[in-house]
């Protein structure tokens, strides 16, 4: 839906949507919801990926983007879109904004203006930034800060997701999300559990686990 490919940008060849259309048969029996399968093969992953590593963009592997951080394997992208099932003009809150893969994918289901990720390092967040509007997602909203704060002035949000690792999710996240919302986050230090919560209209979260996962783990403070 938003291919711009222009700049720097690689063209989207043959070669590449052949590989991004094997990538979503790999990925398509973790996913339930077949708008998650049309948002992953809309972005052009490899156009994310660093240029010596782009002949590896449509692998299910997550791989190094600089800075210490990775992008997340494909097939744990569409995990996490399924479980948030977010609809289109969602308000959604994303930590870790990385390459701005993640972002993209999450702008296909609810709109590039209602979504709103935080990253820790500026330089990530500065090429994330360039790069999703090069693709056509220039309504993403991408901050450089601590995740564990959210984004305040976007509150309140339908689901927030983090792409990194938390301890639990942070009070601040969680107060930014409206009860009735959905909270989606590696949790955990060493032994990582991917952690859905609902959150109550008291503010409290009732949780559900899927099973382990592996993510790095969040910076900040």
């Amino acid at each position: 839906m938003f291919r711009n490919f222009g700049s720097d940008a690689e063209s989207d060849s043959d070669d590449y949507e052949a590989a991004r259309e094997r990538m979503v048969r790999t990925v398509a029996s973790r996913v339930d919801d077949d708008r998650v399968l049309e948002a992953m093969e809309s972005v052009p992953r490899h156009a994310f990926v660093p240029p010596d590593r782009r002949d590896r963009a449509y692998a299910d592997r997550p791989l190094p983007i600089g800075d210490g951080q990775t992008i997340s394997a494909p097939h744990m992208v569409a995990v996490m879109a399924d479980l948030l099932e977010v609809e289109p003009g969602d308000e959604v809150l994303e930590i870790g904004t990385g390459c701005g893969y993640h972002a993209a994918v999450t702008a296909e289901l609810v709109g590039d203006e209602s979504v709103a990720t935080v990253e820790y390092s500026a330089d990530l967040a500065n090429r994330a930034r360039e790069r999703l509007a090069e693709l056509g997602y220039d309504g993403v909203d991408v901050r450089t800060g601590d995740g564990r704060e959210g984004w305040p002035e976007h509150a309140p949000y339908d689901a927030a997701y983090f792409t990194c690792a938390a301890a639990s999710f942070p009070d601040p996240v969680v107060e930014q999300v409206r009860p009735g919302g959905t909270l989606l986050a590696p949790i955990g230090s060493g032994f990582q559990t991917l952690v859905e919560a609902t959150k109550r209209e008291d503010g409290s979260l009732e949780r559900t686990e899927h099973g382990g996962v592996r993510f790095v783990e969040m910076r900040g403070r």
